[in-house]
């Protein structure tokens, strides 16, 4: 245990011990008030390691995830929706215990807000439901793994059942009211957190209902409205290390000229893009195969040119989302060992996306045998 852990888990004890002392203990996860290392982003985002996506979890919602036009996944009556919706187990500690022991350094920890918030007009996320975020940030927190917090499908594409960020023109400023409300009370709740917390503005986000131009000024504003709210909010968010939506975090859309990194004055600022190439590779699972020359040169190509555009340009970059459904095990593991050594070789931080089918949550295995090695052997 290193000398950090041992302090935080003490000051977690001594925390429990006053609690005890009022009547009760656990009702409330711990907050941190702990100093921020000064370290410049880019030393940050190779210090990461092996980054991994706590999917399909905090980031649910009440949904029509097949399309259909109705919502298929609600809450018991009288419940609030929680991380078990789209049949996941509820996350615990152990599991951040396992997932460090194979090598996962890094855990991004998708969050959606929307079914969370009062209906007073306040956006007020509930109580109940930041607490369990902060416990659950806690618990990978503290055991000295990078965290990453965002807001996830409150930008989805289902805005008839709770999506609110994609939006047209003319509702805009009321996009942009809720979104730094529920900004100040993130930044406010874990502005004690070291470095090892980073904040990312949004998830795939972009606004195909209005001109191209317009759209990435959309984008733009949310971004710079979110690094001007951070900063302003305390703590050690005057210097914490923010993670910056690409539009669409696709990489080439990224790397248009319109879209532009916000200004900040702590230059802790990170781009974010995903990598799902080939689309019938990774999403549909039409492609069942992949590791050709061809396909190798294509993923490589991609990933300079957010390398050239970006890291050689002094912004850092963090590939937040990768991964692939295929059932053909080497090339699954082709894919994300190739994909994970690109990166890793250009100063870029990746991480994997499972929404639970890969890492078995209640045995804490790797359905993909030979896989977490692969990932460890492609840092190294």
């Amino acid at each position: 245990m290193t000398a950090a852990l041992h302090l935080r888990r003490l000051a977690a004890l001594l925390l429990c011990g006053v609690l005890l002392a009022a009547g009760g203990c656990g009702s409330k996860p711990a907050a941190h008030n702990d100093p921020m290392t000064d370290m410049d982003s880019q030393t940050l985002v190779e210090d990461m390691g092996i980054g991994w996506n706590l999917g399909d979890t905090l980031d649910v919602c009440e949904a029509d995830r097949d399309g259909d036009g109705i919502v298929n996944e609600t809450a018991p009556a009288g419940q609030e929706v929680d991380e078990t919706l789209w049949g996941n187990v509820r996350t615990t500690p152990e599991l951040f215990d396992h997932l460090k022991a194979d090598g996962i350094t890094a855990v991004r920890i998708p969050v959606t807000w929307r079914d969370h918030l009062s209906d007073d007009g306040t956006n007020t996320i509930h109580a109940a439901w930041m607490q369990r975020v902060q416990e659950v940030v806690n618990y990978a927190y503290e055991r000295d793994m990078y965290v990453i917090l965002n807001v996830h499908h409150d930008g989805g594409g289902d805005p008839e059942f709770g999506a609110w960020i994609r939006t047209d023109a003319p509702g805009f400023d009321e996009v942009r009211e809720k979104y730094q409300r529920i900004w100040e009370q993130i930044a406010e709740t874990f502005s004690g957190y070291d470095q090892h917390l980073i904040f990312e503005s949004m998830n795939e986000v972009g606004f195909d209902s209005v001109a191209e131009n317009r759209a990435y000024d959309m984008l733009n504003t949310l971004n710079q409205d979110f690094v001007d709210l951070v900063r302003s909010s305390g703590g050690n968010n005057d210097r914490r290390h923010l993670l910056i939506a690409g539009y669409w975090t696709d990489i080439q859309k990224t790397c248009d000229s319109r879209f532009r990194m916000p200004e900040d004055p702590a230059g802790h600022c990170i781009l974010s893009v995903h990598y799902y190439t080939p689309y019938q590779f990774c999403i549909t699972g039409e492609r069942p195969t992949w590791g050709s020359g061809t396909e190798v040169r294509q993923m490589t190509s991609l990933i300079d040119q957010v390398t050239d555009t970006f890291v050689k340009q002094g912004v850092p970059v963090i590939v937040g989302e990768y991964g692939t459904i295929s059932s053909d095990t080497q090339s699954r593991i082709t894919f994300c060992k190739t994909l994970s050594a690109l990166c890793h070789q250009r100063g870029i931080a990746a991480f994997f996306w499972d929404n639970g089918e890969e890492y078995n949550r209640v045995r804490y295995q790797w359905r993909t045998e030979g896989l977490p090695e692969a990932l460890r052997e492609s840092i190294s």
